[in-house]
């Protein structure tokens, strides 16, 4: 079985898809566009396969994602090196984004950090 994408609503479709180009090397179609309902995604293909929709829709309505809360929590990208971690970790950083944790090892054996990126969604870096 494979997961064939994920999904997620943005409210800048533009800087969502611009961010996994400039950061995870990532490739987007163009753009789809419903006019009947304003619906519009890209789909970001990653070089192993994996694919990311991000979406965007006039009347979905923003959640609170100041706490933790049940379902999805954060997508991890596998970068292969521990040195690659720490540098686009340093890159994040020195762009304004917020460090959530890490450069780190876990107690489940990974050593990853963890950013706030994408209207407050979080990306794990990991080997």
């Amino acid at each position: 079985m494979l997961i064939e994408h994920i999904a997620m609503y943005v409210n800048d479709l533009e800087s969502a898809k611009d961010f996994f180009i400039k950061y995870f090397g990532g490739k987007s179609n163009d753009c789809y566009h419903n006019k009947t309902t304003g619906f519009r995604s890209y789909f970001i293909s990653f070089d192993n396969g994996a694919r990311l929709e991000l979406m965007n829709k006039p009347d979905v309505i923003n959640k609170d994602s100041s706490t933790e809360q049940t379902g999805y929590t954060h997508i991890a990208f596998s970068v292969g090196s521990k040195e690659k971690v720490d540098e686009l970790t340093d890159s994040f950083k020195s762009e304004g984004y917020t460090i959530r944790s890490g450069p780190r090892n876990t107690g489940d054996g990974y050593y990853e950090s963890c950013i706030v990126a994408i209207e407050g969604n979080l990306i794990e870096i990991t080997i």
